[in-house]
Formats: C-alpha cells, sequence, structure tokens
C-alpha cells in the first residue's frame, strides 16, 4: 500500500480554505482513494472588496498572505508533496486581482491560478459522479459560489451543456434588485436546456447547501424535497441574522449568506422541474485534489 498525500487550496469569494487528503493505492499505484487529512476554512470575505469596490482592500490582502503562510506551514506539517491553489471570481473581478496573487506568491511562495467559471467547472467535474449519476435520469449540477454559480447539465450519463452566471451569494448580498437581468438569464437556460429532459434532480455543490443537509438529518446519499428547501428558505428569512447564529449554531459568515444560497437551489429546482436534490459533499478543492493526482491540471 502507498500513501501519498496532496492539498488544494480554494480562494473563493466567501472564504478560503485548505484540503489536505491522503491518497492510499496499492503497491502498483493502482486503484486510488482519497480520504480526507484535514480541512481548514477561513472566513475571508473577499468578495466583499471585489464586488463592491472593484479591488481586494489592503486589510483582506495582508490577511490572505497570513492565512497562506499558514497554510504553507501545515502543508509542510502534514508531509504534503503537491498542491495546487485556485482563485474564483473575487480575485477575478478585482482590478487588483493578479498584483495580488503576485505579492502573495513572492512573500509566502504559493502561486495562485486566477481560474475562469468554465475552469472552475472542469475542476469540480473532476469529482467521481459515478456514484451518483444513473444514466436513466438527468441533473443540473448546480455549485453555488459566493460571487458565481456554475451550473451543468447531465443526461444519459453525459454533460449536455454548462453555463457560468455572474449570480453568488455575496453578490446578492449587497445589490440583489441590479441582478434581476442575471436571474431571467438564468431562468431562461435552464428552462430551455431542461424542457425535453424526464426523470431530472438537482445536484447541490457548495458550503451552504452542505450545511443545509447537514441541519437536515437525513443519511448521505439521501435527497432533500423540493418541499424541504422551501420551507427551510421561508423559515431562515424570517429568522434574524443574530437568531441564526443563535438558534442554528451557523457561523457569522454563514448566517447571512445562506439564505440568498438556498433561493439560487431553490430558483434552480422550479425552472427545471427536479423535485429532488442530491448533497454529494463535494466541491472545488476535493475537484483540485484529484485533478492533481491525475495530472488534469
Amino acid at each position: 500500500m502507498k500513501i501519498e498525500k496532496l492539498a488544494g487550496i480554494d480562494i473563493g469569494s466567501n472564504a478560503v480554505r485548505l484540503l489536505v487528503t491522503n491518497v492510499i493505492t496499492d503497491d502498483n499505484g493502482a486503484n486510488p482513494s482519497f480520504k480526507k487529512s484535514a480541512l481548514v476554512r477561513v472566513p475571508i470575505r473577499l468578495g466583499a472588496d471585489s464586488f463592491i469596490n472593484g479591488e481586494i482592500s489592503e486589510n483582506n490582502k495582508l490577511r490572505m498572505i497570513k492565512a497562506m503562510k499558514a497554510f504553507k506551514l501545515l502543508m509542510n506539517v502534514h508531509g504534503v508533496i503537491k498542491f495546487y491553489a485556485c482563485a474564483t471570481s473575487a480575485m477575478r473581478d478585482a482590478s487588483n486581482g493578479v498584483d495580488v496573487a503576485q505579492e502573495i506568491f513572492e512573500k509566502t511562495a504559493i502561486k495562485i491560478n486566477i481560474i475562469d467559471g468554465k475552469k472552475e467547472a472542469a475542476i469540480i467535474f473532476s469529482n467521481d459522479l459515478a456514484s451518483i449519476i444513473e444514466k436513466t435520469k438527468s441533473y443540473l449540477y448546480v455549485d453555488v459560489g459566493g460571487g458565481s454559480t456554475e451550473i451543468t447539465i447531465f443526461s444519459n450519463g453525459k454533460i449536455i451543456n454548462s453555463k457560468s452566471f455572474k449570480i453568488g451569494t455575496v453578490r446578492l448580498l449587497n445589490k440583489e434588485k441590479s441582478f434581476q437581468h442575471v436571474w431571467k438569464s438564468m431562468e431562461s437556460w435552464i428552462k430551455e436546456n431542461s424542457e425535453k429532459l424526464k426523470n431530472t434532480y438537482l445536484i447541490g455543490s457548495g458550503g451552504n447547501i452542505n450545511k443545509l443537509f447537514k441541519l437536515s438529518g437525513k443519511p448521505m446519499g439521501k435527497p432533500l424535497s423540493i418541499n424541504y428547501i422551501e420551507s427551510q428558505f421561508q423559515f431562515l428569512k424570517q429568522l434574524t441574522y443574530e437568531e441564526r447564529i443563535q438558534q442554528l449554531d451557523l457561523n457569522p459568515d454563514r448566517a447571512d449568506v445562506i439564505v440568498p444560497a438556498i433561493k439560487i437551489y431553490l430558483n434552480a429546482m422550479k425552472w427545471s422541474g427536479a423535485k429532488k436534490i442530491f448533497v454529494p459533499k463535494i466541491g472545488l478543492a476535493d475537484g483540485i485534489v484529484k485533478s492533481l493526482y491525475f495530472k488534469k491540471i
């Protein structure tokens, strides 16, 4: 048996994550299995800078540098042999995103790859969805981030179409009324691409849907119904920010974005006709690790 440690760094709009994974293979390096060794999440909301002011603030740049230094030390302690860091819409849209990434590299030796929505979706799809996707059914894979939502449609075991929309939880927190055109564009695209599909389900990816699934108490592998998503959306909307923290034990940086996140998933279900959503708890960091191992990035 051979064990090697790989790591993925996901620099999102609402938080920064480090995932360390044990990749276990037989003596010939075959039959890999991926076991999570450590996950560290730091609530640096880059989207609050980028989507409002158009650039990463000096304060958050310094916090990022400290976080990357800490991640570097943690990877050394864990014995990580290879890692890859990706930044998504917040740094992609920031006017100084490239400069911030360069300064972080100079001070921490961690190279941050600023990727577009298509690349982000491709990395996420490198996760093994075979255990979820059935050839007789159709799926909308919906990954909701702070700055963008990536949607891919599967049918008969194949990718039919995919698209990235500039709508996310942090964006909606600040100027929801200004995104009506994006909502309409997403609705039209989903309806157009799913109208001929039968037995349609959603696959939800992202920290907020993972949290909602945990709150449901459902066993892994079981889907959530659209009625449950609707009822939780209405319930959470009625609670204040403080009540979500105190009553539901949500982290402060989760308590505000969970409502707009659920709204995106709920609308995607309504527009596609899906009655259930599966939540396999996979995301960009998981995809980075698997893409690293299979040498796709």
